[in-house]
């Protein structure tokens, strides 16, 4: 994709979104102020301020300052064919719409609640260099030991009970077609595909057995529709240095000190209020059921290993996928 076009389709997306939550309309009064006028259009007599043009762009991220004329014109351009649908919609009355209602005021709260917790935690904080290694040296295989797998994934639709045959078949089948042919015939709906994932874009249930297998082993992992068998069609080592991955650290302690911080304001919050569930609610009170673990990934049998051979013969994989 050419680069100047993507950033010139990218631009006006992120003025509509901008413009979006920058205020509906202005008020029909003047807002002349000394040195020049603060009303940047007029849409039937009702004002668009300067105000919200700016407010608009400061919520477009990494807005170049050579372009901030554009793109100001493009935000106003924007907010006058809001404020003229805006206008024909509380003309309809749509502003007394039950629904419209509850939507407006489902955004009020939502602004209002982040708003708060923003002001509360404040600007984040950088991690120390002492954090960003400590983080580093505790999840290798993310980083010093980070690998990419090339894989082929069949996703089998089945009931609990019948897991243990689709497993006791797929470590008796000698190739993957014996096993599609197994299913086919079984009449399981499967679904097959094949892809390449980096150590950071896997599941943590699946990531430590993946790390493991050797190539062309097959893995089995349970899912709430039924089993997923991943074959590891080959992997290559493209460890990242400390160096490398700090920036990416330090987001992600930033993330998780804002969460961590923002959910003791909230319990901290909710003990000081006068909380009541009422009606078919009242289980809300209650303390919830800790979510049951998922089942965690197990390779699968020696013979299913022969089903996925390593090396030159993972082709053999891709046609007895492709056939599935």
């Amino acid at each position: 994709m050419n680069v100047e076009f993507s950033k010139k389709m990218f631009l006006p997306l992120m003025l509509a979104a901008a413009v979006a939550v920058s205020g509906c309309g202005g008020d029909k009064k003047k807002t002349e102020e000394k040195g020049g006028t603060q009303v940047a259009a007029k849409v039937n007599g009702t004002e668009l301020t300067v105000h919200q043009v700016n407010f608009a762009l400061q919520r477009i991220p990494n807005l170049d300052k050579d372009k901030s004329k554009e793109a100001s014109l493009q935000v106003i351009r924007s907010l006058v064919d809001q404020e003229v649908i805006v206008q024909k919609a509380m003309g309809d009355k749509l502003d007394r719409d039950p629904a419209v209602v509850q939507a407006m005021d489902a955004a009020r709260r939502q602004i209002l609640a982040e708003s708060y917790m923003g002001r509360k935690l404040g600007t984040p904080v950088v991690p120390s260099a002492a954090e960003v290694t400590d983080y580093y040296n505790k999840h290798p295989e993310f980083f010093s030991q980070r690998k990419v797998f090339r894989l082929q994934e069949i996703a089998i639709k089945a009931p609990k009970d019948k897991h243990a045959a689709i497993r006791a078949q797929l470590a008796a089948s000698k190739t993957l077609n014996e096993f599609g042919e197994w299913l086919k015939a079984e009449k399981y709906p499967v679904k097959a595909s094949q892809g390449v994932k980096a150590s950071e874009q896997l599941p943590p249930a699946i990531l430590p057995n993946l790390q493991k297998m050797p190539d062309g082993q097959a893995m089995v992992v349970a899912t709430p529709e039924g089993l997923l068998v991943l074959v590891l069609a080959g992997s290559q080592a493209q460890p990242v240095t400390e160096v490398q991955a700090k920036p990416a650290i330090e987001r992600l302690l930033q993330n998780q000190k804002r969460q961590e911080a923002a959910k003791q304001e909230l319990d901290t919050l909710k003990a000081a209020a006068k909380i009541e569930y009422l009606g078919e609610f009242v289980d809300a009170g209650k303390a919830p059921v800790a979510a049951k673990e998922p089942a965690p990934a197990t390779p699968a049998p020696a013979a299913a290993s022969k089903a996925a051979p390593a090396g030159p013969s993972s082709d053999a994989i891709s046609k007895g996928i492709s056939g599935l």
